[in-house]
């Protein structure tokens, strides 16, 4: 089993920047990749970014690309999400995710994820 802690979450004003954190622990050796999704009020459930355990490319939605960087250090086990330029319509609760590869989904498919966070709010006001 593998566990997700995610923290940084908070409330700021459009333009602001925040980090989101998320820590593995557990049977974490079977990480193949790692991502950030967001769930908007009265939204589904959406991709954000996602990256490989091991390194390598990262991949963004359309909405957040050149604003926000998915990040990894294995060292404590711990994926980022810096979140630049902040929008009002960013706002959303925010999910990291662990991907053991085992499903076959592509990774902006939340059925490719084992395992998920309890989330973390973001707010941006205007």
């Amino acid at each position: 089993q593998v566990q997700l802690g995610e923290s940084g979450g908070g409330s700021v004003q459009a333009g602001d920047s925040l980090r989101l954190s998320c820590t593995a622990s557990g049977r974490t050796f079977r990480s193949y990749f790692m991502g950030w999704f967001r769930q908007g009020p009265g939204k589904e459930r959406e991709f954000v970014a996602a990256i490989r355990w091991s390194g390598g490319p990262t991949s963004y939605t359309d909405s957040v690309k050149g604003r926000f960087t998915i990040s990894r250090d294995n060292a404590k086990n711990t994926v980022y999400l810096q979140m630049n330029s902040l929008k009002p319509e960013d706002t959303a609760v925010y999910y990291c995710a662990l991907s053991e590869g085992s499903s076959g989904a592509s990774y902006y498919s939340a059925r490719a994820y084992d395992y998920w966070g309890q989330g973390t709010q973001v707010t941006v006001s205007s």
